[in-house]
């Protein structure tokens, strides 16, 4: 009888929130669906079409964005400027977050606490003068101007993830390995990084989908078609006046977004146990 009387509780407390919530978070991803493959009579007759289903699905929309605009070129330019950033971003966060939490060096706590409010501070004001050194080194219009502009919001979050990271590591095992005759790149090789391989993962799905989301810094720094990336080509190139190709444009938010999931999918275990701060021995 216990366990009956659970089942109303668990159904008001866990499963209608629950429900609730999955509603809010997935509705955007089956409008855009559904709108992909919906023929502009659809579209904008309400009157003898559901908005909420396909009555008559059609490959228009997605045979216009991939061949009649440059939207493979948009997809490979994003996804090689955020490999490359996100790369980049690791390698120096994890420097930069090893020295901090491991050397113990005077001023460690100020040095990371600076690294976390460079992180906040808004790109609407970095790309001022980021602008005037993308003119200056010859690069912009390049998939090297969002490659090298992307670390300076992406490096300070990952460096802050990384050292509550390695601030949840032993330190007896990197005195061990001292002790041994290791040397400190040895010990960040061969013992950190494969304790830490959870928080790497994590930040690098964050630095990774937020190089894959940025506008500003992507619409500001290149002009040409052939190097844009998703977020700006879909917006700038399926907008004509007041005339918005919203099948197209739904086209392109979904096969933009699925990258990104698919990567969340791979990885959502260690993506978890960053965040709790697991270690596993």
């Amino acid at each position: 009888m216990d366990y009956l009387a659970s089942i109303p509780r668990k159904v008001v407390t866990v499963y209608i929130p629950l429900a609730i919530f999955l509603f809010i978070l997935l509705f955007p991803f089956y409008w855009m669906t559904i709108t992909t493959f919906k023929s502009n009579e659809e579209l904008y007759n309400y009157e003898d079409f559901s908005p909420f289903w396909v009555s008559n699905p059609t490959l228009a929309n997605v045979y216009k964005l991939f061949f009649e605009t440059s939207y493979p070129t948009w997809l490979w330019n994003t996804m090689v400027v955020s490999v490359a950033a996100t790369f980049l971003s690791l390698f120096c966060a994890v420097c930069a977050a090893y020295a901090i939490e491991r050397l113990r060096f005077k001023g460690a706590r100020t040095a990371g606490l600076t690294i976390f409010l460079a992180y906040l501070v808004p790109p609407s004001i970095l790309f001022i003068p980021l602008a005037t050194l993308v003119y200056a080194y010859g690069v912009f219009d390049s998939n090297w101007a969002l490659i090298l502009t992307y670390p300076t919001f992406l490096i300070p979050f990952c460096t802050w993830l990384l050292m509550g990271y390695f601030r949840s590591i032993p330190y007896e095992l990197e005195e061990c390995a001292l002790i041994d005759g290791a040397t400190r790149l040895q010990i960040l090789i061969k013992i950190m990084l494969p304790l830490a391989v959870p928080g790497l993962i994590s930040a690098g799905i964050f630095a990774f989908t937020l190089s894959w989301n940025e506008f500003i810094y992507a619409l500001t720094f290149i002009s040409s078609s052939e190097h844009k990336t998703v977020p700006v080509g879909v917006v700038t190139e399926l907008v004509e006046g007041d005339v918005y190709h919203w099948g197209s444009l739904m086209a392109g938010a979904l096969m933009g977004s699925l990258p990104v999931a698919i990567l969340y999918s791979f990885f959502v275990e260690h993506y978890v146990s960053s965040m709790t701060g697991a270690v596993k021995e």
